[in-house]
C-alpha cells in the first residue's frame, strides 16, 4: 500500500504542468502557440527566456523532488525507480491536462539526477555538445535521453534505475516522433532561429 501511495504521489507531482501554469499567468494558452508543447522550449518561444528557464527548472525539479520523497519513504531500489518512472509519466500523461502532456525530457533529467546522478550529468554534456553543433533541441534531447541508460551502465548504477531509464528513453523517442520526421524532411526548426 505504501509503494502504491508513494507512486501515486510521484505521478501527481510529475503531472504539474509548470509551463501551462506560467502561461496562464500571462493569459496565454500555451498549447495554442508554437509547437503546442508544454515544455521549456515552446515556453521560451511563446513567453521568453525567463519563463523558459523557470519551466525547465520546475519540470526538472518536480522529477527530482518526486524521487527524493520516494527515496525517503521506500526501502527498495526497484520501488524508488518505479516512483521515478511514475513522475516521468505524470509529465507525459498529466492528469491535469486530460492525460496529455510534454515529452518528458526535463522531468526525466530530474528523476535521473537523483537515481543515478553521474549518468544524469553526463547526459547534460551530451545535450550541450549536440546542441552547440546542430542547434536542434529535439535531436539533442533524444540523444541525451538515449545516452542515460548507457551512462548508467558505464557508471555501474543500480539495475532498476537503468531499466527505468531505458523505458523513459524509448518513451521520449516516441514522443519526439513528429520531430524525427521533420528532421529527416529538413523542416525541423532550430532553436531561436531568426
Amino acid at each position: 500500500m505504501e509503494i502504491t501511495l508513494v507512486c501515486l504521489l510521484a505521478y501527481l507531482i510529475g503531472s504539474i504542468p509548470f509551463g501551462v501554469v506560467l502561461a496562464k499567468f500571462r493569459r496565454v494558452d500555451l498549447r495554442q502557440h508554437g509547437s503546442g508543447n508544454i515544455g521549456a522550449t515552446n515556453v521560451t518561444r511563446a513567453l521568453g527566456k525567463t519563463a523558459g528557464i523557470l519551466t525547465l527548472l520546475g519540470d526538472c525539479g518536480k522529477g527530482y523532488l518526486a524521487v527524493w520523497i520516494a527515496g525517503q519513504l521506500l526501502e527498495t531500489q526497484w520501488a524508488v525507480a518505479v516512483a521515478g518512472l511514475m513522475a516521468f509519466l505524470g509529465h507525459v500523461f498529466s492528469i491535469f491536462l486530460k492525460f496529455k502532456g510534454g515529452k518528458g525530457v526535463a522531468t526525466g533529467l530530474g528523476v535521473f539526477l537523483y537515481l543515478m546522478p553521474w549518468a544524469g550529468l553526463a547526459s547534460i554534456g551530451v545535450f550541450a555538445v549536440s546542441f552547440m553543433i546542430n542547434r536542434y533541441v529535439s535531436f539533442s534531447s533524444i540523444l541525451a535521453a538515449v545516452s542515460i541508460p548507457w551512462f548508467g551502465y558505464y557508471f555501474q548504477a543500480p539495475g532498476p534505475s537503468i531499466y527505468v531509464a531505458t523505458a523513459a528513453a524509448i518513451i521520449t523517442a516516441v514522443r519526439h516522433y513528429e520531430n524525427i520526421q521533420r528532421l529527416f524532411d529538413g523542416t525541423e526548426a532550430k532553436f531561436m532561429k531568426k
